[in-house]
């Protein structure tokens, strides 16, 4: 085969774009995967999408199962499709869009009833789902309301009315002149509500885009909380340490006070006297195994033998007219090298 280096480069590069591509394909799809992935696909309608989008989670019983896919109107209602995995979806579930955090955050909760299991196939009714009150749009549509009014046309429409029952009885008149000392007052504090609602819209902006800050911040509490835990357990293995400790000082104490010490420590006393008396005794005696012990390793250790010298064993006369004749040690009885020989 010949090197990359002498092939043609071109076909090389366009084999290596296609495989960029389907890798990146391959990573772009990884949830469709049937290992790595993969899951059940199921849709259901809402009267309104409340907030929900494709990044929200799908909870069973508060654990995450899945995540939503796809929002889209579909004739008048909302179409939710999510997908789950290794769950199961009853054909009587029901599903509601849930708030997550303080800020606004939805996902779609999944509560699976019925005796058989849900057909990917069919729509989770309208009747079988639910979608939350969101205060925060309700405050906002009351800003735009609010705005939108007219008040000085409202407080002539109440003087009209005013004076048009003018000549009805005092009960009615005294509540009409009620009603024109409200359009009055809510025309005179006009201003006032609308930066009030102005105020509110501006805040919910900010928490809304403070909401990773916030989720930061709840997390990092959550890991001083287990730091604290760990701490508490470790403090109370010591304190139960400590007591355990305590507890075997006042038995040795106890022990001491009824003399069931002294026997051992008088015992103690005449052995350190022994020893003491005998001390020049041991001293020789360890001079004396160390050179013993010295030799023994040398004899015993270069394997499992034993290396000897025997010096006398055959004399100069009986090696004569032998091969052997004068292959004896010039100084007498001394090894012919260090260490002997085996």
């Amino acid at each position: 085969m010949k090197p990359i280096t002498e092939r043609n480069p071109v076909p090389i590069a366009v084999i290596g774009l296609v495989l960029l591509l389907i890798l990146g394909l391959v990573a772009y799809r990884a949830d469709d995967l049937p290992v790595i992935g993969g899951g059940t696909t199921y849709t259901a309608h809402f009267s309104e999408a409340a907030g929900l989008n494709t990044s929200s989670e799908v909870r069973v019983a508060g654990v995450k199962v899945g995540k939503v896919t796809g929002v889209e109107l579909d004739r008048g209602k909302v179409k939710v499709s999510f997908r789950v995995k290794d769950v199961w979806i009853g054909d009587q579930s029901l599903a509601a869009i849930s708030i997550q955090t303080l800020l606004g955050d939805k996902y779609l909760a999944i509560t699976p009833l019925g005796g058989a299991p849900q057909d990917p196939r069919k729509t989770i009714p309208l009747e079988r789902t639910r979608a939350p009150y969101d205060v925060t749009e309700a405050f906002q549509e009351l800003g735009r309301t609010a705005g939108q009014l007219d008040t000085e046309k409202v407080a002539e429409s109440l003087r009209v009315i005013s004076d048009t029952f003018k000549d009805t009885p005092a009960d009615v008149r005294k509540a009409l002149d009620g009603m024109t000392a409200l359009s009055k007052t809510i025309s005179s504090r006009d201003d006032r509500l609308a930066r009030l609602l102005q105020g509110s819209d501006r805040l919910t902006g900010t928490l809304a885009n403070q909401n990773a800050q916030f989720e930061a911040l709840l997390k990092d509490g959550n890991l001083l909380l287990e730091e604290l835990r760990l701490r508490r357990e470790a403090i109370h293995r010591l304190l139960v340490a400590t007591r355990e400790l305590s507890r075997q000082i006042i038995g040795l104490v106890e022990d001491a006070e009824k003399n069931r010490i002294r026997p051992m420590l008088q015992s103690l006393d005449r052995v350190t006297d022994i020893l003491k008396a005998n001390q020049q005794s041991l001293d020789k005696a360890l001079a004396t195994v160390g050179p013993y012990f010295r030799l023994a390793n040398n004899a015993l250790g270069n394997g499992r033998w034993t290396d000897s010298y025997l010096c006398g064993l055959i004399t100069p006369e009986l090696l004569r007219d032998t091969p052997y004749e004068g292959n004896t040690p010039p100084e007498g009885c001394m090894p012919p090298k260090v260490g002997g020989e085996g």
